[in-house]
């Protein structure tokens, strides 16, 4: 009787989890569409507006928590996923995340995006040396051609700090599939391409 019960609650607790999971996955596709729409939306927008004054390619500072900044493309891999503001739980449930204090697209310094591994950030298990990576807002778009890959310590740091140049710098968890909260991080770093007719940075 008492094993018979246990296997009940197994069969319970398994199933609520099954749930949960795609409950979960199916927030973050709404969550997406929502967002990239809004996206494609404004750039349409701005591309049709007539000419104006020139004003800052870059985001507002400081964006507040949560806020949709953009979105990340690597075509290479079929990664398009929105950026908002903020690497909490809640954010990177459903989008990547900017890390607060580090560059914002199109800002000089480093720009840094964290994301999970076993969604958004799951394809980077491929990524190469040379591939180029898109960041798109509202206004203009930032190109980056990955340059290293690392796996680091939760405790390094450094790939946050600030720099001098023009780099972007995504975060996400290692292994990939690993099983429970991974003891690494994977790190890629790709440097800002300039724009045609542009001094390279």
């Amino acid at each position: 009787m008492v094993l018979s019960w246990m296997g009940r609650i197994a069969v319970a607790a398994g199933s609520a989890a099954l749930l949960w999971v795609g409950f979960s996955y199916w927030g973050a596709a709404r969550f997406q569409r929502a967002g990239n729409r809004r996206l494609d939306q404004l750039r349409a927008a701005r591309a049709a507006a007539p000419a104006r004054a020139a004003s800052a390619a870059f985001l507002a500072l400081p964006p507040a928590a949560g806020a949709e900044l953009g979105r990340i493309v690597i075509p290479s891999l079929g990664v398009a996923a929105v950026i908002v503001q903020g690497t909490g739980a809640g954010a990177l449930r459903h989008a990547v995340g900017h890390w607060d204090g580090s560059a914002l697209p199109g800002q000089p310094g480093n720009v840094v995006l964290a994301g999970h591994r076993d969604t958004f950030f799951r394809p980077l298990r491929n990524i190469r040396e040379g591939q180029v990576i898109t960041l798109q807002t509202s206004t203009a778009s930032f190109r980056y051609r990955v340059q290293t890959t690392a796996i680091v310590s939760p405790a390094d740091l450094a790939v946050l700090a600030p720099s001098r140049r023009d780099i972007l710098t995504l975060v996400t968890c290692y292994p990939f599939y690993y099983i429970g909260p991974a003891p690494r991080r994977f790190i890629v770093r790709a440097r800002r391409l300039a724009p045609p007719g542009s001094p390279p940075r």
